[in-house]
């Protein structure tokens, strides 16, 4: 037999992990590399990334796919998604222990599991925006003619955070001021990508990202142009969770993968590739930029239940506003 031939083949007999995600995960730049060589460094198998839109896309892809899915585990939901992702049926228990998590609020789940946890934040461009809004109510009411680009909160994680992040602050009132901010809305794209491809590319001075999105630009690229506005009412809280499917094809793999993900070796990838905060206290002091970060001091968060009840109402309220 060629030499050649032989590494092909000792692949070929090694278990596959399928773990769907969003695409910013699996990126060149973001964590998906490490965490797959990590990962694959202990395993023995073959994890393949298969990219997604978004968050929520990866649970439309889950209804639509149902026990036929290829999935062995999905990474990229959000806390706030629990209860609907398990009255599909689709997700096994973790069997994971939560005890370390250092997150705002805490997390408890015998199914899920946090990866990270971020705030949204308008991030904006210092060059352009000499005035950016201190508050919810500043952008809400801010000038119509500097716009603002937004994620659909249809199929976007962001976009669902911060419709609930209008529902946590205003309330019955969150329609009105939807249809105020409408006005200084340029687009509502997808997922997040699209949007900060927009920002980065100058079509918007303004976009719905996270505190921790200006981390990127001071560490990769060494400047500090681009900062998040810090808001008087909080900041909305996103939780990002991982879960095993129920028809995993390999269950003790995927199992396996759950209980990394709170380890040192996955944790420490996590800050400076997904620009989000670790799930559990890091093992590696995070950058000293880190520390010049938007720190909310009030961490804004509606219960899953109460989510989950409403989500079709509050969508439809936030479709009609936007005129959409």
């Amino acid at each position: 037999m060629p030499l050649a031939a032989s590494p092909a083949l000792a692949d070929d007999a090694k278990p596959v992990l399928t773990v769907y995600t969003y695409e910013s995960f699996i990126a060149e730049w973001g964590p998906g590399p490490k965490v797959e060589a990590a990962f694959e460094a202990s395993c023995g198998c073959d994890l393949q990334w298969v990219g997604l839109g978004d968050g929520v896309e990866i649970l439309n892809r889950l209804k639509l796919e149902g026990a036929g899915t290829k999935a062995d585990v999905a990474l990229g939901m959000t806390a706030e998604m629990v209860p609907e992702m398990k009255a599909t049926g689709l997700f096994a228990p973790s069997g994971v222990d939560l005890s370390t998590l250092a997150i705002p609020g805490g997390f408890a789940d015998d199914t899920f599991v946090p990866f990270d946890y971020s705030y949204l934040a308008f991030v904006y461009d210092t060059e352009t925006v000499k005035n950016p809004p201190k508050s919810l109510d500043d952008l809400v009411n801010g000038d119509p003619e500097q716009k603002i680009v937004i994620e659909d909160a249809r199929t976007s994680t962001p976009g669902l955070g911060f419709l609930l992040w209008m529902k946590a602050v205003y309330g019955d009132q969150a329609a009105e001021k939807w249809k105020t901010l409408s006005k200084r809305i340029l687009t509502v794209t997808p997922g997040w990508s699209e949007a900060y491809g927009l920002f980065t590319s100058g079509e918007t001075p303004i976009v719905l990202s996270y505190t921790t999105s200006p981390a990127y630009h001071m560490i990769e690229e060494k400047v500090e142009r681009y900062q998040a506005a810090s808001f008087s009412e909080g900041h909305y809280l996103q939780v990002e969770l991982a879960g095993q499917l129920a028809g995993a094809q390999n269950p003790e793999l995927a199992k396996a993968f759950l209980a990394f993900i709170l380890t040192p070796d996955f944790q420490d990838i996590i800050p400076t590739t997904n620009w989000s905060l670790p799930a559990v206290a890091p093992a590696t002091p995070l950058p000293e930029v880190f520390s010049r970060l938007v720190q909310p001091a009030k961490p804004l968060a509606i219960d899953a239940a109460t989510v989950a009840e409403n989500r079709k109402a509050w969508t439809d309220e936030w479709l009609q506003a936007l005129g959409r």
